[in-house]
């Protein structure tokens, strides 16, 4: 798919590969009326999220008050399922099955004591895990299970 970004997350990724060497595939920014916060979300190649984190979250913290905004990795992946998987990390997630039919649907199995953490306060989360699935494999939704 092809994947359009915006001028100001065409900044964010420069910054953001500028200050962690890591590699972003994609970057989603989330303003004030999305989900009530500020933050970044930035798709990070497969293998460079240590890189991107940096020693005890130096890297990150260091892109976040360049930023000033909270900074989301998730990391990237080959299959949807997996994608998924990583898009609502740090959540335990046993299983994803993609059923497609009028809508691509994205079943996630997670640990009971992890579906806050899959949905995230205010379902930022799994909003912001929807919008990558849907922008990279035509997911419409997200369903936990």
């Amino acid at each position: 798919m092809v994947v359009t970004l915006s001028d100001t997350a065409r900044q964010f990724i420069a910054l953001f590969e500028d200050e962690t060497g890591a590699t972003a595939r994609d970057c989603v920014v989330f303003e004030d009326g999305d989900d009530g916060e500020e933050r970044v979300v930035f798709l990070v190649k497969p293998g460079d999220m240590g890189r991107a984190i940096g020693s005890g979250g130096e890297t990150v913290r260091a892109v976040e008050s360049q930023l000033d905004r909270e900074i989301v990795l998730v990391e990237d992946a080959d299959t949807p399922e997996a994608f998924v998987a990583n898009a609502l990390a740090p959540a335990a997630v046993y299983n994803v099955t993609v059923s497609e039919g009028d809508e691509t649907i994205a079943y996630a199995e997670v640990d009971s004591e992890d579906t806050g953490v899959a949905i995230g306060e205010g379902g930022r989360n799994i909003l912001a895990a929807e919008k990558l699935a849907k922008r990279h494999y035509d997911i419409d939704d997200i369903q936990l299970a």
